[in-house]
Protein backbone atom coordinates (compact mmCIF):
# COMPACT_ATOMS: atom_id res chain seq x y z
CA UNK A 1 0.00 0.00 0.00
CA UNK A 2 1.75 3.36 -0.71
CA UNK A 3 2.06 5.45 1.90
CA UNK A 4 0.93 9.46 0.34
CA UNK A 5 0.71 12.22 2.75
CA UNK A 6 -1.58 15.15 1.98
CA UNK A 7 -1.17 18.28 3.47
CA UNK A 8 -3.88 20.25 4.34
CA UNK A 9 -3.35 23.64 2.88
CA UNK A 10 -4.75 24.41 -0.31
CA UNK A 11 -4.15 27.35 -2.69
CA UNK A 12 -7.24 29.14 -4.34
CA UNK A 13 -8.38 31.53 -6.84
CA UNK A 14 -8.38 34.97 -5.53
CA UNK A 15 -9.89 38.04 -6.98
CA UNK A 16 -8.42 40.14 -4.97
CA UNK A 17 -5.05 39.69 -6.21
CA UNK A 18 -4.45 42.44 -8.76
CA UNK A 19 -2.15 43.67 -11.06
CA UNK A 20 -2.46 47.41 -12.96
CA UNK A 21 -1.79 46.65 -16.48
CA UNK A 22 -1.79 48.77 -19.73
CA UNK A 23 -5.03 49.25 -21.64
CA UNK A 24 -4.89 49.33 -25.30
CA UNK A 25 -6.89 51.12 -27.31
CA UNK A 26 -7.00 51.24 -31.42
CA UNK A 27 -4.22 53.28 -31.81
CA UNK A 28 -5.05 53.76 -35.71
CA UNK A 29 -7.54 57.20 -37.33
CA UNK A 30 -10.09 56.20 -39.17
CA UNK A 31 -11.21 58.84 -41.86
CA UNK A 32 -8.63 60.99 -41.35
CA UNK A 33 -9.96 61.95 -38.01
CA UNK A 34 -7.59 61.67 -34.32
CA UNK A 35 -7.63 58.02 -33.15
CA UNK A 36 -9.50 57.52 -29.81
CA UNK A 37 -5.53 57.58 -28.46
CA UNK A 38 -4.94 61.42 -29.35
CA UNK A 39 -9.11 62.20 -28.75
CA UNK A 40 -8.77 61.80 -24.85
CA UNK A 41 -4.90 62.79 -24.78
CA UNK A 42 -6.34 66.06 -26.46
CA UNK A 43 -9.32 65.80 -23.68
CA UNK A 44 -7.25 65.61 -21.12
CA UNK A 45 -4.96 68.34 -22.04
CA UNK A 46 -7.73 70.89 -22.34
CA UNK A 47 -8.41 70.28 -19.08
CA UNK A 48 -8.32 73.18 -16.59
CA UNK A 49 -5.32 72.89 -13.85
CA UNK A 50 -8.37 72.53 -11.21
CA UNK A 51 -9.88 69.68 -13.08
CA UNK A 52 -6.84 67.31 -13.83
CA UNK A 53 -6.09 67.94 -10.19
CA UNK A 54 -9.70 66.57 -9.25
CA UNK A 55 -9.67 64.22 -11.48
CA UNK A 56 -6.66 62.47 -10.59
CA UNK A 57 -7.55 62.49 -7.07
CA UNK A 58 -10.68 60.66 -8.12
CA UNK A 59 -8.69 58.25 -9.68
CA UNK A 60 -6.49 57.85 -6.94
CA UNK A 61 -8.90 57.22 -4.51
CA UNK A 62 -10.34 54.43 -6.19
CA UNK A 63 -6.93 52.92 -6.49
CA UNK A 64 -3.81 54.14 -4.74
CA UNK A 65 -4.19 51.81 -1.97
CA UNK A 66 -5.13 48.86 -4.29
CA UNK A 67 -1.24 48.64 -5.78
CA UNK A 68 1.92 49.46 -5.21
CA UNK A 69 3.69 52.81 -6.42
CA UNK A 70 0.83 53.58 -8.44
CA UNK A 71 1.70 57.44 -9.11
CA UNK A 72 4.79 55.59 -10.75
CA UNK A 73 3.31 53.47 -12.93
CA UNK A 74 1.10 55.61 -14.30
CA UNK A 75 4.07 58.29 -15.36
CA UNK A 76 5.33 55.17 -16.81
CA UNK A 77 2.92 54.30 -18.77
CA UNK A 78 2.27 58.18 -19.68
CA UNK A 79 5.69 57.91 -21.05
CA UNK A 80 5.11 55.13 -23.43
CA UNK A 81 2.00 57.13 -24.61
CA UNK A 82 4.29 60.01 -25.68
CA UNK A 83 6.42 57.90 -27.75
CA UNK A 84 3.73 56.61 -29.09
CA UNK A 85 1.92 60.30 -30.18
CA UNK A 86 5.16 61.63 -30.38
CA UNK A 87 4.39 64.31 -28.28
CA UNK A 88 6.33 66.67 -26.30
CA UNK A 89 6.26 66.30 -22.89
CA UNK A 90 8.34 69.24 -21.63
CA UNK A 91 5.15 71.78 -20.84
CA UNK A 92 2.91 69.10 -19.78
CA UNK A 93 2.82 69.06 -16.07
CA UNK A 94 3.21 65.86 -13.67
CA UNK A 95 -1.05 65.81 -12.67
CA UNK A 96 -1.93 65.85 -16.21
CA UNK A 97 0.72 62.91 -17.42
CA UNK A 98 -0.05 60.68 -14.16
CA UNK A 99 -4.07 61.45 -15.55
CA UNK A 100 -3.03 60.47 -19.26
CA UNK A 101 -1.45 57.27 -17.81
CA UNK A 102 -4.04 56.56 -15.75
CA UNK A 103 -6.79 56.28 -18.84
CA UNK A 104 -3.95 53.89 -20.11
CA UNK A 105 -4.46 51.54 -17.28
CA UNK A 106 -6.69 49.29 -16.61
CA UNK A 107 -6.85 46.47 -13.36
CA UNK A 108 -6.51 42.64 -14.03
CA UNK A 109 -7.50 40.25 -11.30
CA UNK A 110 -5.16 37.40 -12.55
CA UNK A 111 -6.42 35.08 -10.64
CA UNK A 112 -9.99 35.48 -10.18
CA UNK A 113 -10.84 32.04 -12.09
CA UNK A 114 -8.56 29.48 -10.81
CA UNK A 115 -4.98 28.58 -9.26
CA UNK A 116 -3.64 25.22 -11.12
CA UNK A 117 -0.91 22.93 -12.69
CA UNK A 118 1.96 24.07 -10.60
CA UNK A 119 5.37 23.00 -11.02
CA UNK A 120 8.37 23.21 -8.31
CA UNK A 121 12.16 23.31 -8.38
CA UNK A 122 14.82 24.24 -5.85
CA UNK A 123 14.93 27.61 -5.36
CA UNK A 124 18.12 30.02 -6.55
CA UNK A 125 18.68 30.95 -2.46
CA UNK A 126 19.44 28.19 -0.34
CA UNK A 127 21.01 30.50 2.30
CA UNK A 128 19.94 30.07 5.43
CA UNK A 129 18.63 26.53 5.33
CA UNK A 130 18.67 24.28 8.91
CA UNK A 131 19.66 20.54 7.55
CA UNK A 132 16.74 18.74 6.04
CA UNK A 133 15.00 21.81 5.27
CA UNK A 134 14.88 23.05 0.96
CA UNK A 135 13.39 26.77 0.15
CA UNK A 136 11.78 25.83 -3.19
CA UNK A 137 10.14 28.14 -5.84
CA UNK A 138 6.79 27.03 -7.58
CA UNK A 139 4.86 27.94 -10.53
CA UNK A 140 1.62 28.15 -11.06
CA UNK A 141 -0.85 28.94 -13.49
CA UNK A 142 -3.41 31.90 -13.24
CA UNK A 143 -6.20 32.08 -15.19
CA UNK A 144 -8.09 35.38 -15.27
CA UNK A 145 -11.10 37.37 -16.93
CA UNK A 146 -11.64 35.83 -20.68
CA UNK A 147 -10.12 32.62 -19.22
CA UNK A 148 -6.07 34.29 -20.28
CA UNK A 149 -3.37 32.10 -18.49
CA UNK A 150 -0.27 33.85 -16.87
CA UNK A 151 2.56 32.37 -14.92
CA UNK A 152 2.54 33.66 -10.95
CA UNK A 153 4.99 32.27 -8.78
CA UNK A 154 4.95 31.52 -4.81
CA UNK A 155 8.29 30.38 -2.57
CA UNK A 156 8.62 28.21 0.30
CA UNK A 157 9.96 25.60 3.11
CA UNK A 158 9.94 22.49 3.33
CA UNK A 159 11.44 19.86 5.67
CA UNK A 160 12.33 16.64 6.15
CA UNK A 161 9.01 16.20 8.95
CA UNK A 162 6.27 17.00 5.60
CA UNK A 163 6.28 20.52 7.05
CA UNK A 164 5.32 23.31 4.55
CA UNK A 165 5.73 26.99 4.89
CA UNK A 166 4.88 29.68 2.26
CA UNK A 167 6.37 32.62 2.16
CA UNK A 168 3.45 35.41 2.83
CA UNK A 169 2.20 37.19 -0.59
CA UNK A 170 3.26 40.68 -0.89
CA UNK A 171 0.14 43.04 -0.20
CA UNK A 172 0.99 44.20 -4.41
CA UNK A 173 1.48 42.24 -7.36
CA UNK A 174 3.73 43.38 -10.32
CA UNK A 175 3.51 42.38 -13.74
CA UNK A 176 6.50 41.52 -15.62
CA UNK A 177 7.43 43.59 -18.42
CA UNK A 178 8.86 43.52 -21.67
CA UNK A 179 11.11 46.92 -22.81
CA UNK A 180 10.38 48.58 -26.07
CA UNK A 181 8.24 49.78 -28.44
CA UNK A 182 4.37 49.16 -27.49
CA UNK A 183 2.53 50.09 -31.00
CA UNK A 184 4.65 46.51 -32.21
CA UNK A 185 3.39 43.21 -30.98
CA UNK A 186 6.63 41.27 -30.43
CA UNK A 187 7.20 37.85 -32.69
CA UNK A 188 9.64 35.38 -31.59
CA UNK A 189 11.99 35.40 -28.91
CA UNK A 190 11.47 38.18 -26.15
CA UNK A 191 12.78 39.09 -22.35
CA UNK A 192 10.86 40.16 -19.52
CA UNK A 193 12.05 41.35 -16.63
CA UNK A 194 10.78 41.48 -13.01
CA UNK A 195 10.62 44.73 -11.25
CA UNK A 196 13.95 45.53 -9.40
CA UNK A 197 11.42 46.38 -6.10
CA UNK A 198 9.07 43.17 -6.41
CA UNK A 199 9.55 39.56 -4.54
CA UNK A 200 9.13 36.68 -6.99
CA UNK A 201 6.08 35.68 -5.11
CA UNK A 202 4.31 38.81 -6.51
CA UNK A 203 5.40 38.59 -9.69
CA UNK A 204 2.93 37.90 -12.92
CA UNK A 205 4.10 36.81 -16.35
CA UNK A 206 1.79 37.87 -18.94
CA UNK A 207 1.17 36.73 -22.72
CA UNK A 208 3.06 39.05 -24.41
CA UNK A 209 3.71 38.10 -28.10
CA UNK A 210 0.68 37.28 -30.96
CA UNK A 211 1.30 33.45 -30.78
CA UNK A 212 0.74 33.67 -26.89
CA UNK A 213 -1.90 36.26 -26.62
CA UNK A 214 -4.58 34.15 -24.93
CA UNK A 215 -2.23 32.26 -21.96
CA UNK A 216 0.95 31.21 -20.86
CA UNK A 217 -0.35 27.49 -19.95
CA UNK A 218 1.18 24.58 -18.01
CA UNK A 219 4.88 26.06 -17.20
CA UNK A 220 6.91 23.27 -16.38
CA UNK A 221 10.14 24.24 -14.53
CA UNK A 222 13.33 22.19 -14.50
CA UNK A 223 16.61 22.94 -12.93
CA UNK A 224 18.61 22.35 -15.99
CA UNK A 225 22.67 21.56 -15.13
CA UNK A 226 24.69 22.08 -18.49
CA UNK A 227 27.54 20.35 -19.44
CA UNK A 228 30.00 23.06 -17.95
CA UNK A 229 28.27 22.59 -14.39
CA UNK A 230 26.24 26.05 -15.17
CA UNK A 231 22.59 26.06 -13.63
CA UNK A 232 19.94 27.36 -15.55
CA UNK A 233 15.97 27.24 -15.00
CA UNK A 234 13.94 26.59 -17.76
CA UNK A 235 9.99 25.99 -18.24
CA UNK A 236 8.80 24.62 -20.96
CA UNK A 237 4.96 26.34 -21.59
CA UNK A 238 2.26 26.26 -24.20
CA UNK A 239 1.78 29.71 -26.17
CA UNK A 240 -2.01 29.81 -27.11
CA UNK A 241 -3.59 32.53 -29.18
CA UNK A 242 -6.97 31.59 -29.40
CA UNK A 243 -6.49 29.32 -32.30
CA UNK A 244 -3.03 27.39 -32.45
CA UNK A 245 -0.87 26.48 -29.83
CA UNK A 246 2.85 25.96 -29.80
CA UNK A 247 5.61 24.83 -27.45
CA UNK A 248 7.66 27.36 -26.02
CA UNK A 249 10.80 27.67 -23.55
CA UNK A 250 10.95 30.02 -20.36
CA UNK A 251 14.52 30.25 -19.91
CA UNK A 252 16.46 32.26 -16.46
CA UNK A 253 19.68 32.10 -14.46
CA UNK A 254 18.31 34.65 -11.67
CA UNK A 255 14.26 35.13 -11.97
CA UNK A 256 15.00 38.59 -13.03
CA UNK A 257 14.92 38.33 -16.50
CA UNK A 258 12.96 35.82 -18.18
CA UNK A 259 13.77 34.85 -21.73
CA UNK A 260 10.75 33.48 -23.52
CA UNK A 261 11.72 31.75 -26.52
CA UNK A 262 9.71 29.44 -29.17
CA UNK A 263 10.52 26.38 -30.30
CA UNK A 264 10.93 24.70 -33.49
CA UNK A 265 10.33 21.30 -35.23
CA UNK A 266 7.48 19.30 -35.34
CA UNK A 267 7.36 18.09 -31.67
CA UNK A 268 6.84 21.59 -31.08
CA UNK A 269 3.18 22.08 -32.42
CA UNK A 270 2.19 19.99 -29.26
CA UNK A 271 1.34 19.90 -25.89
CA UNK A 272 3.02 18.88 -22.73
CA UNK A 273 6.67 18.87 -23.38
CA UNK A 274 8.78 18.40 -20.52
CA UNK A 275 12.61 18.35 -20.79
CA UNK A 276 14.94 16.07 -18.72
CA UNK A 277 17.66 18.02 -15.95
CA UNK A 278 20.36 17.63 -18.36
CA UNK A 279 21.55 15.89 -21.38
CA UNK A 280 21.79 11.97 -21.36
CA UNK A 281 24.02 10.44 -23.66
CA UNK A 282 25.16 13.41 -25.03
CA UNK A 283 22.03 14.82 -25.89
CA UNK A 284 18.86 16.75 -24.92
CA UNK A 285 15.63 14.71 -24.10
CA UNK A 286 11.88 15.90 -24.00
CA UNK A 287 8.86 14.02 -22.95
CA UNK A 288 5.98 14.91 -25.20
CA UNK A 289 2.63 14.11 -26.34
CA UNK A 290 2.96 14.09 -30.41
CA UNK A 291 -0.40 11.94 -30.94
CA UNK A 292 -2.79 13.10 -27.90
CA UNK A 293 -3.06 9.53 -26.47
CA UNK A 294 0.27 8.11 -25.62
CA UNK A 295 4.04 9.30 -24.06
CA UNK A 296 6.70 10.30 -26.42
CA UNK A 297 10.63 10.48 -25.55
CA UNK A 298 12.33 13.13 -27.76
CA UNK A 299 15.85 13.77 -27.99
CA UNK A 300 17.53 17.15 -29.67
CA UNK A 301 21.28 18.50 -30.09
CA UNK A 302 19.43 21.70 -29.65
CA UNK A 303 17.43 23.01 -26.66
CA UNK A 304 15.10 25.15 -29.16
CA UNK A 305 14.52 22.83 -31.71
CA UNK A 306 12.14 19.43 -31.44
CA UNK A 307 11.19 16.86 -33.81
CA UNK A 308 9.26 13.60 -34.14
CA UNK A 309 10.18 11.22 -31.25
CA UNK A 310 9.37 7.89 -30.46
CA UNK A 311 6.59 5.83 -28.18
CA UNK A 312 7.71 5.69 -24.29
CA UNK A 313 4.57 4.66 -22.75
CA UNK A 314 0.87 3.22 -24.16
CA UNK A 315 -2.07 3.73 -21.91
CA UNK A 316 -2.70 0.01 -20.15
CA UNK A 317 -4.48 0.29 -16.92
CA UNK A 318 -8.36 1.37 -16.64
CA UNK A 319 -7.41 4.37 -15.40
CA UNK A 320 -5.28 6.12 -18.22
CA UNK A 321 -7.38 4.21 -21.35
CA UNK A 322 -8.66 7.42 -22.79
CA UNK A 323 -4.99 8.93 -22.98
CA UNK A 324 -1.92 9.56 -21.18
CA UNK A 325 0.83 12.71 -20.46
CA UNK A 326 4.05 13.34 -18.49
CA UNK A 327 3.19 15.12 -15.68
CA UNK A 328 6.19 17.17 -15.19
CA UNK A 329 10.16 16.85 -16.00
CA UNK A 330 11.80 13.61 -15.00
CA UNK A 331 13.29 13.59 -11.25
CA UNK A 332 16.79 11.89 -11.27
CA UNK A 333 16.84 9.11 -8.43
CA UNK A 334 19.62 6.14 -8.29
CA UNK A 335 17.40 3.68 -9.62
CA UNK A 336 16.23 5.58 -12.81
CA UNK A 337 14.18 8.63 -13.98
CA UNK A 338 11.17 9.01 -12.16
CA UNK A 339 8.77 10.20 -14.72
CA UNK A 340 5.17 11.04 -13.36
CA UNK A 341 2.41 11.01 -15.72
CA UNK A 342 -1.28 11.63 -15.91
CA UNK A 343 -3.81 9.29 -17.13
CA UNK A 344 -7.39 9.78 -18.41
CA UNK A 345 -10.34 7.21 -17.39
CA UNK A 346 -13.76 6.55 -17.21
CA UNK A 347 -16.16 9.96 -17.19
CA UNK A 348 -12.89 11.81 -17.90
CA UNK A 349 -11.43 11.29 -14.60
CA UNK A 350 -7.63 12.02 -14.46
CA UNK A 351 -5.82 10.52 -12.21
CA UNK A 352 -1.77 10.87 -11.83
CA UNK A 353 0.61 7.85 -11.91
CA UNK A 354 4.29 7.44 -12.07
CA UNK A 355 6.98 5.17 -14.07
CA UNK A 356 10.28 4.11 -13.62
CA UNK A 357 12.75 4.58 -16.89
CA UNK A 358 16.68 3.49 -17.26
CA UNK A 359 18.95 5.97 -16.40
CA UNK A 360 21.44 5.80 -19.06
CA UNK A 361 18.97 4.74 -21.90
CA UNK A 362 15.46 6.51 -20.90
CA UNK A 363 13.60 5.07 -24.03
CA UNK A 364 13.56 2.11 -21.76
CA UNK A 365 10.57 1.95 -19.14
CA UNK A 366 11.90 -0.19 -16.11
CA UNK A 367 8.56 -0.21 -14.34
CA UNK A 368 5.24 2.01 -13.52
CA UNK A 369 1.99 2.28 -10.99
CA UNK A 370 -0.49 -0.27 -12.36
CA UNK A 371 -3.04 2.19 -9.83
CA UNK A 372 -2.66 6.24 -9.43
CA UNK A 373 -0.62 7.87 -6.87
CA UNK A 374 -3.32 10.23 -6.38
CA UNK A 375 -6.91 10.64 -7.94
CA UNK A 376 -9.90 12.62 -7.52
CA UNK A 377 -11.75 12.09 -4.30
CA UNK A 378 -13.98 13.81 -1.60
CA UNK A 379 -12.43 17.35 -1.85
CA UNK A 380 -10.58 16.64 -5.10
CA UNK A 381 -13.58 16.29 -6.70
CA UNK A 382 -15.59 19.73 -7.10
CA UNK A 383 -14.01 22.60 -8.86
CA UNK A 384 -14.25 24.76 -13.08
CA UNK A 385 -13.86 21.33 -14.28
CA UNK A 386 -14.32 18.17 -11.80
CA UNK A 387 -12.55 14.75 -11.87
CA UNK A 388 -9.21 16.12 -12.09
CA UNK A 389 -5.74 16.12 -10.65
CA UNK A 390 -2.48 17.29 -12.36
CA UNK A 391 0.37 18.54 -12.00
CA UNK A 392 3.46 20.45 -13.88
CA UNK A 393 6.52 18.88 -12.04
CA UNK A 394 7.83 17.58 -8.31
CA UNK A 395 10.78 17.51 -6.78
CA UNK A 396 13.27 14.85 -4.78
CA UNK A 397 13.79 15.93 -1.26
CA UNK A 398 15.60 13.95 0.80
CA UNK A 399 13.50 10.31 0.94
CA UNK A 400 10.64 11.86 -0.62
CA UNK A 401 9.11 13.46 -3.68
CA UNK A 402 7.10 16.82 -3.20
CA UNK A 403 4.48 16.66 -4.81
CA UNK A 404 2.43 20.09 -5.49
CA UNK A 405 -0.92 19.13 -8.19
CA UNK A 406 -3.93 20.83 -9.54
CA UNK A 407 -7.24 19.91 -7.87
CA UNK A 408 -10.57 20.14 -10.18
CA UNK A 409 -8.56 23.23 -12.53
CA UNK A 410 -9.36 25.51 -9.58
CA UNK A 411 -6.83 25.09 -6.86
CA UNK A 412 -3.59 23.52 -5.44
CA UNK A 413 -2.75 20.51 -3.06
CA UNK A 414 0.28 19.59 -1.88
CA UNK A 415 1.30 15.53 -1.02
CA UNK A 416 4.77 14.21 -0.02
CA UNK A 417 5.33 10.78 -1.69
CA UNK A 418 8.10 8.10 0.20
CA UNK A 419 10.40 7.34 -2.44
CA UNK A 420 11.13 3.72 -1.47
CA UNK A 421 7.12 3.24 -1.15
CA UNK A 422 6.42 4.27 -4.15
CA UNK A 423 8.83 2.35 -6.17
CA UNK A 424 7.47 -0.83 -4.30
CA UNK A 425 3.90 0.07 -6.45
CA UNK A 426 5.82 -0.66 -9.63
Amino acid sequence: MLELFNHALRLHADPSRVVVRPFHIGWAATSGAPSRTERIVSAVLAMSARQTHDSLEAVLKDFEARHWQTRRVFMTRYDEIEAQLGLDGRDIGDEKRQLIGAYFCHEYSYAAAALMNPSVVPHYDQSGMPRGSLRFLMSMRAVGEGHISSVAFREGIITAGNQLKLAAEPPFATAADVLGEEAEVPVGPVTVHRHRDSTLSGTVIFPVTAAQSKGLEDLRLVQFTHDDGRTEWIGTYTAYNGERIQSELMRTSDFRAFDLVPMSGSAARNKGMALFPRKVGGQYMMIGRQDGENIYIITSDRLDHWDEGQILIKPIYPWELVQMGNCGPPIELEEGWLLLTHGVGAMRKYAIGATLLDKNDPSKVIGRTREPLIAPADQDREGYVPNVVYTCGALRHGDKIFLPYGIADSSIGFAFVPIKSLLEQM
